[in-house]
């Protein structure tokens, strides 16, 4: 997929897959310039997918930040893929385009893989406006990019904040396309017998989603990659075990709600907890769909 490294390559690759994102593709090679670490230390990537603004409108947005490759294949993953194809780092740093990497975030990262084979990241959730919050934000704040659990209770890590070497990265593949990419590629990488671990102070800030359409969006998307991925691997009747507890799941998560310290009223909260039981039926409906239609 890529060449090894040579001498006087960078020692990180940061790479970032980017799709129509201009303003926020901005945001985030901002914030890697503000890096602790030392700049000539590592290079920036940026995978971009076929963005209709064109090569060049990219290529100005980045003014010299990073290096730019363009994946014509629809996703993410061929995006992150295309980027990796030419990265020169012996570590790969996977952030998104939407994403603010805090200052420390490479240098935790690489922290991070000192006690495991690859890590991921913690992900602040970021508002325009926190006393005016939305329904939708409030349950963000809750439940958006929780990686800790995600590494520790289901087994893998998001690729908005991912570090591995490019010797484990070669060795596990590319990320796939029509499933969740960072969830397969994480089990593929565990079943390989590589250990995933937390990095909590290898911090990215991300945009909460602001409203309904927004969340119904996202979930629409995750839901169907998670029913191909399922197919993929035998495991349709567990999955669909699991949509079928989605509003007792809401039932149970209420508590986290009433104790979350990312909420400060009891407004804020009782608008999250609308949105989380909303949410859950929805998904079941969406999930139904899924099955009829196969």
């Amino acid at each position: 997929m890529t060449d090894a490294p040579n001498a006087d390559a960078p020692e990180i690759s940061v790479v970032i897959p980017h799709y129509r994102d201009l303003r926020g593709l901005d945001r985030c090679l901002a914030a890697l310039e503000r890096q602790t670490m030392a700049r000539e230390r590592f290079e920036i990537v940026v995978g971009d997918n076929n963005s209709p603004e064109g090569e060049a409108a990219v290529a100005e947005v980045i003014a010299g930040r990073a290096r730019l490759n363009v994946a014509t294949e629809k996703g993410a993953g061929p995006a992150r893929n295309g980027a990796v194809a030419i990265a020169r780092g012996r570590i790969f740093a996977f952030t998104d385009s939407d994403c603010v990497p805090e200052p420390q975030w490479l240098a935790e990262g690489l922290k991070g893989l000192e006690r495991f084979d690859f890590v991921g990241g913690h992900v602040r959730v970021l508002l325009e406006n926190p006393p005016a919050m939305s329904d939708v934000e409030a349950f963000e704040r809750v439940f958006a990019f929780d990686f800790k659990s995600y590494i520790n209770k289901k087994g893998f890590t998001g690729a908005g904040s991912m570090f591995c070497s490019r010797e484990l990265f070669l060795d596990v593949g590319g990320f796939l396309t029509g499933v969740s990419e960072d969830v397969e590629w994480s089990h593929r990488a565990t079943a390989k017998g590589y250990r995933l671990g937390f990095a909590p102070k290898a911090v990215v800030g991300h945009p909460a989603r602001q409203s309904w359409a927004d969340l119904e969006t996202k979930w629409r998307r995750v839901n169907s990659e998670l029913f191909e991925l399922a197919k993929a691997s035998g495991q349709t009747p567990k999955w669909m075990l699991r949509a079928a507890a989605l509003p007792a799941s809401a039932v149970a998560h209420t508590p986290k709600v009433l104790a979350s310290a990312e909420l400060d009223t009891f407004g804020q909260r009782l608008a999250a907890l609308k949105v989380l039981y909303r949410l859950r039926l929805w998904r079941l409906a969406d999930s139904v769909r899924l099955v009829l239609a196969r």
